[in-house]
């Protein structure tokens, strides 16, 4: 069995995600996917519109994935690879060469990522249609 690993905050889940997940898991036969637990976002300096339990119940309803464990530091990525056997890390090419010292351990994929779409617009619009609603524009 090839296992394939990727990680993410996966916050707002659109279709670019879904396209990222389909492709990873095409790599191989079983998809682990590391997402970010909400102190490790802290710690990013990052706030998820979903809990970090939200966010894994909707990975965990995704077909593609096989697995959703917790990500905690920057660090825990040569030790997730060797505890879950991953043959192929998967990363979107906006971290193109970051992971690159993880090939002693497993191939590592760049996946371009969907164009015009990120769960950062996605975000500041539900924010700003909220911010309309209340205030009846």
């Amino acid at each position: 069995m090839k296992r394939v690993i990727t990680y993410g905050t996966f916050d707002v889940l659109h279709y670019g995600h879904i396209n990222l997940l389909k492709r990873a898991k095409a790599l191989g036969d079983y998809l682990i996917v590391v997402l970010s637990s909400d102190e490790f976002n802290q710690i990013k300096n990052k706030k998820s519109y979903y809990t970090y339990e939200q966010r894994k119940m909707i990975l965990e309803a995704c077909r593609y994935v096989d697995l959703v464990v917790p990500e905690y530091t920057w660090e825990q990525k040569i030790d997730d690879v060797k505890k879950y056997q991953a043959d192929v890390f998967v990363m979107g090419d906006d971290w193109q060469g970051k992971f690159d010292f993880l090939k002693d351990f497993c191939e590592v994929v760049y996946l371009s990522r969907t164009p015009d779409v990120c769960s950062t617009q996605t975000k500041q619009y539900l924010n700003d249609k909220k911010l309309r609603k209340v205030k009846n524009i």
